[in-house]
């Protein structure tokens, strides 16, 4: 869930606001943008993704806010590691880009999901229950 925005770092390019897919940031003029909906956030990484000013912080709970301590996060190195570890902008080339490869894991789950309803879909027929 995301936690935090460094308002020393943030550019307010706002870059995050639009990539958000729940809407969870606000914009606001001539600052940072304002965490106004953190409780709908999946925890989808794309705020941090985006942005190259390594601003944002997004803890790994999905179900909760994650009490952080700024000073502790900027002294930890966790501010920009998705973005790194992804190959993304000045770490192109040296970190591997695998992130466009999640399409593949989703569609092998969606095939898993459609094969065991089917086999379960045969064993009730087979036993003649509904």
């Amino acid at each position: 869930m995301i936690e935090l925005i460094v308002t020393e770092r943030c550019t307010s390019c706002n870059v995050c606001v639009e990539v958000c897919p729940t809407n969870v940031l606000d914009a606001v003029p001539d600052a940072p943008p304002a965490i106004a909906r953190q409780e709908d956030c999946q925890t989808c990484f794309m705020c941090e993704l985006y942005c190259s000013a390594d601003a944002i912080y997004v803890a790994p709970d999905c179900e909760k806010p994650t009490p952080v301590d700024e000073d502790q996060i900027l002294a930890s190195g966790l501010l920009g590691e998705f973005r790194r570890h992804h190959g993304w902008d000045e770490w192109k080339g040296l970190y591997p880009n695998d992130h466009w490869r999640m399409e593949n894991v989703f569609l092998r789950a969606r095939d898993m999901a459609i094969a065991e309803a089917a086999a379960r879909r045969r064993e009730t027929e087979g036993t003649g229950r509904q």
